[in-house]
């Protein structure tokens, strides 16, 4: 099988990373640090948007946008030291390679941030491909970054892993199998969002993949 993750919020919490990266940015502007929980709330659609997020959410105007937006990219590569796996993610991904299933990841984070991050937890050579959210040249919800992923990996059934609302609807346009984790950055309950089975601890995922 061809099984595609999506990354922040799903195999990694990275919140913490991308908050103090941000929040170096807001205070270069005498602005209020951003809560975790409003971090969480931004991450999904990309860092533009993320920036976006910031920047509104602090009155900043919007001629700020492209500066932010340079910092922020410019330090996203780097921003590593306070991200990590979700516990049972490396037990789980080895389990599924082991059981000779294709790995990919397909996110919304920049390919060179996504691939730093994942080299610097070890996990980078479990997957054999990394679509980031600018690989294609469109993003998650569009469903083609996502069939760029599944391509990558060759034949066989596709399953989709990920948490959020936007990963949700991707699947959906893409009428791929979608697994939802609901540990990760969702903002809907999650019976609001639709999925083929749902799992809370990285340790049921081998199994949910076995029957699927």
């Amino acid at each position: 099988m061809r099984i595609v993750f999506d990354l922040d919020g799903t195999l990694i919490d990275s919140a913490p990373d991308i908050r103090a990266l941000a929040n170096r940015l807001l205070a270069d502007r005498g602005c209020a640090p951003l809560a975790l929980a409003e971090t969480h709330s931004f991450i999904g659609n990309g860092a533009a948007v993320f920036v976006e997020k910031m920047r509104q959410a602090r009155a900043l105007p919007e001629r700020e946008q492209a500066a932010l937006l340079a910092e922020f990219s410019a330090g996203y590569e780097t921003a590593v030291d306070l991200t990590r796996p979700y516990p049972g993610v490396v037990a789980a991904l080895r389990a599924l390679a082991a059981a000779g299933h294709a790995l990919g990841i397909c996110t919304n984070k920049p390919a060179r941030p996504a691939r730093a991050v994942l080299a610097h937890l070890g996990l980078l050579d479990g997957f054999a491909t990394v679509v980031g959210g600018d690989s294609a040249a469109t993003r998650k919800p569009d469903p083609a970054p996502l069939h760029q992923a599944f391509a990558a990996l060759g034949a066989g059934p596709c399953l989709y892993v990920g948490d959020s609302e936007v990963d949700a609807e991707t699947a959906q346009r893409a009428g791929i199998r979608f697994l939802l984790f609901t540990g990760g950055y969702r903002k809907s309950p999650v019976a609001a969002i639709p999925h083929a089975a749902a799992f809370s601890a990285f340790d049921a995922l081998p199994g949910l993949v076995g029957a699927s």
